[in-house]
């Protein structure tokens, strides 16, 4: 069977992945970034009835303006030349396929699995940490995620960590009111590890399944935060066995290659176990996903598809493909 038949049949129908991944909410997120890399890729393919090195110069310039990211286009560009010797490829249109299914492949690796499953405690509290500069949809996605684990059955406490930014333990307890999930804060101003910390007992005394931690984001004072996240991080794992269960790191999608520069910052500084991908359909630079996967190797758990809560998705390659070439999909398998 065709990667796309596959791809069409794993998301068609009342299936467990077609609800856990959503398709359709990845195909509308993903339109900017569908209409200006499919029409490319339908143009190149209208221009070069062969399969040459033309084609691949051509191919690279549009992954490249997607922001793939030169380092994973050049892998890509690898692994595509070695599959059209491999089968004999002439005819171009056969290259759309061939590249869907490759953009899984360089997304996973050897690791074609569960990578974006959160790491929790089956029992016990499971502590969060939140991280990532100031404006990238931060608070928000921790709103997000509190009124998901909770639709899951989990009773959630949120800690309002940032006591920097103007509003922000304010914008946190909104959430908490729209979610139904208590939050922890103390006076703007005062120290965020204090905050984190009486967030763990309250959770603990609460019975709470999961600590969702909101941080500060001011990368201008690059050595004061990164003190800040480090103390935070002394605070949970004394407090908390194995803790924090996972650190993700927030960044807009729209910021493409700044976003990845604030990535390589943060897993500097501290253990960077997953992303959450804001804004990803206010971009029509989607291939950034590929791009911090390949170079920094750390998995995307979540992206930000819209502005309704639902619209935080649970991270999953063979969707964002679908949501990549639907249109093409449809074409091909109808």
């Amino acid at each position: 069977m065709s990667f796309f038949k596959k791809l069409k049949e794993k998301f068609s129908g009342d299936t467990a992945d077609q609800q856990e991944a959503q398709p359709e909410t990845y195909k509308e997120g993903l339109s900017k970034t569908r209409g200006s890399f499919s029409s490319k890729i339908n143009d190149l393919v209208a221009r070069y009835r062969k399969v040459d090195e033309d084609f691949f110069e051509d191919l690279e310039e549009i992954l490249i303006s997607a922001d793939v990211g030169v380092t994973a286009v050049m892998d890509l560009i690898d692994e595509l030349k070695m599959e059209v010797k491999r089968k004999n490829i002439k005819d171009s249109r056969e290259m759309k396929e061939v590249i869907s299914e490759k953009l899984v492949e360089i997304y996973y690796g050897e690791k074609d699995g569960d990578t974006a499953k959160l790491q929790l405690n089956e029992e016990g509290l499971s502590v969060i940490l939140f991280v990532g500069v100031n404006g990238v949809g931060k608070t928000t996605t921790i709103g997000k995620m509190a009124h998901q684990l909770k639709q899951e059955g989990k009773k959630v406490i949120m800690a309002a960590g940032d006591t920097f930014r103007a509003g922000a333990i304010e914008q946190l307890e909104v959430w908490g009111e729209r979610a139904g999930v208590d939050v922890i804060k103390h006076n703007a101003g005062s120290d965020p590890a204090a905050v984190v910390y009486d967030g763990i007992q309250a959770a603990r005394s609460r019975g709470a399944d999961v600590l969702l931690c909101d941080t500060a984001g001011r990368l201008q004072n690059k050595v004061n935060l990164m003190n800040e996240l480090a103390k935070v991080k002394k605070v949970i794992s004394r407090e908390v066995p194995d803790g924090p269960q996972e650190v993700l790191l927030v960044l807009d999608a729209t910021t493409g290659q700044n976003a990845m520069s604030q990535a390589k910052t943060f897993s500097e500084a501290t253990d960077v176990s997953g992303i959450v991908l804001t804004k990803l359909d206010g971009t029509a630079k989607g291939g950034i996903v590929l791009a911090i996967r390949n170079e920094l190797q750390i998995p995307v758990k979540y992206v930000g598809l819209g502005e309704k809560v639902t619209d935080l998705q649970t991270f999953d390659a063979h969707a964002f493909v679908y949501g990549l070439f639907a249109d093409m999909l449809e074409e091909e398998t109808s």
